[in-house]
């Protein structure tokens, strides 16, 4: 009786709201996405061309800067299965030829990777076997939640690898894994915003774009600091500035390395410019985005040392980059005592809350901690050693064949000029600013590879310029001496 009455409670709810009408048709979507606004001109072709261009003001003036494909056109549609799909097997075939499709395409595009610092020379089958279960660590690293499925020895195990290397001690420091560099950024500087709440940011103009990002996300009084050509903080600028705000506490952003040039910010010399201006070090809070060389420096010789010993607040570093992960992800250490200010704990977790996001990929720690204990200290300072000695290569070679290029000391980031051809950019997958580009020499780029690419450069230069148009000048971009136009030669 009581389950005829619930059948019929049922039937009339149903009844009442139409849920699923004998009309309905579930396949029944657009099969492409609704196409964007136009603004000017009609058609795809007229949109695409909107989409591809836009205005960037640089110290020159405004130019303008080209965007990527409107990834809308290739776009992989949703479908429904079909209602005899388990029977007939046909979706689970589609999906296969669309995966084995893309699987080539990542094949020939990493044939093709130069200009972003991703170390794609990995093999994590081994960890296979773990991909079955949704590891999560929420909530602090040391602390165990409720939620059992975590990998949080193997985390603790980076982070204490890490502390070595930046030469803290265990009961000092606190860090987690974090998504992404700009994640490990966004949070050293949360910190320094919360040990002084009326802080001034100070970043130099080549510093990271999140750096900036964090500035707006905290509404944070932001002063950026010229440059040398190099791409290293002008400390004379910054002692300027630093002198003009002496009222206020320093939250700055050092670059161990920075993202187009490559240059190592002067650690000391950044340090004693704020002593000289009369900010003793319980005014001063330093953040150190080392997202590539935060792990190269430690093993170059002579190179000055990144190390909690001198009075920095947080290091931060990228763990897809030189490390070599398949997912993007990071590492934040700070002092213990600075992240009292930020942390509260979570009933609902059974934890402490510290990070800037909540969930956090489980995966990742294990990648890392399977990458670290396979190739340790001496094997990455192989890997440091490799990368060096090519990204010299390859300087070389640029300016025997009569291109400007530059190359900063302790880097591995080779500056060069900006190819003419938009297509030859994306074929290469460059990363172009003004009028230069780079070249990021990681562990998996050889020597065959380099060689590839300047053959390609240089062949299509010579139909570029076969008109009797000259290559850019790039004095402004990496000085007299590296610059090798018609003008300077």
């Amino acid at each position: 009786m009581v389950g005829a009455l619930e059948s019929d409670q049922s039937f009339a709810m149903a009844e009442k709201f139409d849920i699923l009408s004998d009309g309905f048709d579930p396949t029944a979507v657009a099969p492409e996405p609704l196409p964007l606004p136009v603004t000017n001109g009609t058609g795809a072709d007229q949109e695409e061309e909107n989409l591809k261009k836009t205005k960037v003001v640089n110290g020159g003036g405004e130019r303008e800067m080209v965007l990527g494909r409107n990834v809308h056109t290739t776009s992989l549609a949703v479908t429904e299965p079909e209602s005899n799909d388990e029977f007939t097997g046909d979706k689970e075939a589609y999906m296969a030829s669309v995966l084995a499709r893309y699987r080539k395409t990542l094949v020939e595009r990493t044939k093709y990777h130069l200009g972003y610092p991703y170390n794609l020379d990995f093999d994590y089958g081994a960890l296979g076997q773990l991909q079955h279960f949704s590891i999560n660590n929420l909530g602090d690293p040391f602390i165990e939640s409720n939620y059992g499925v975590h990998s949080r020895p193997f985390e603790v195990g980076v982070l204490d690898w890490f502390a070595r290397l930046w030469e803290i001690e265990r009961d000092d420091y606190w860090g987690y894994i974090t998504n992404c560099g700009t994640e490990g950024n966004l949070h050293g500087i949360l910190v320094g915003r919360e040990v002084f709440p009326d802080g001034i940011l100070y970043a130099s103009s080549e510093s990271h774009y999140s750096v900036f990002k964090a500035a707006r996300m905290y509404r944070m009084e932001c002063q950026k600091v010229d440059t040398l050509i190099s791409g290293e903080i002008d400390c004379d600028d910054f002692r300027r500035k630093l002198s003009a705000n002496k009222d206020k506490p320093a939250i700055l952003n050092v670059n161990i390395g920075t993202t187009v040039k490559g240059a190592v910010d002067d650690l000391d010399l950044v340090i004693k410019t704020l002593e000289e201006c009369g900010f003793s070090h319980d005014r001063f809070y330093i953040h150190c985005d080392g997202a590539l060389f935060g792990l190269m420096m430690p093993f170059v010789k002579r190179a000055p040392k990144v190390t909690f010993n001198k009075p920095i607040g947080s290091v931060s570093v990228s763990g897809h980059k030189f490390v070599g992960c398949p997912m993007p992800c990071g590492v934040q250490i700070t002092r213990m005592k600075h992240i009292k200010v930020l942390s509260n704990n979570v009933e609902y977790l059974a934890s402490r809350d510290a990070t800037i996001m909540g969930s956090r990929n489980g995966h990742a720690p294990l990648f890392l901690w399977y990458t670290l204990n396979r190739k340790g200290y001496k094997g990455f300072q192989k890997e440091v050693q490799k990368c060096l000695r090519n990204a010299h290569y390859l300087k070389d070679r640029l300016r025997e064949a009569g291109i400007s290029a530059m190359l900063n000391e302790l880097s591995s980031t080779v500056v060069f000029e900006r190819p003419k051809e938009e297509e030859f950019v994306r074929r290469w997958q460059l990363a172009c600013q003004g009028d230069i580009a780079h070249v990021v020499v990681m562990p998996s780029v050889t020597v065959e590879k380099l060689d590839h690419f300047l053959k390609d450069l240089v062949e299509h230069r010579l139909v570029w310029y076969e008109d009797g148009s000259q290559p850019p000048c790039l004095v402004k971009d990496v000085g007299i001496n590296n610059c090798i136009c018609p003008a300077h030669k």
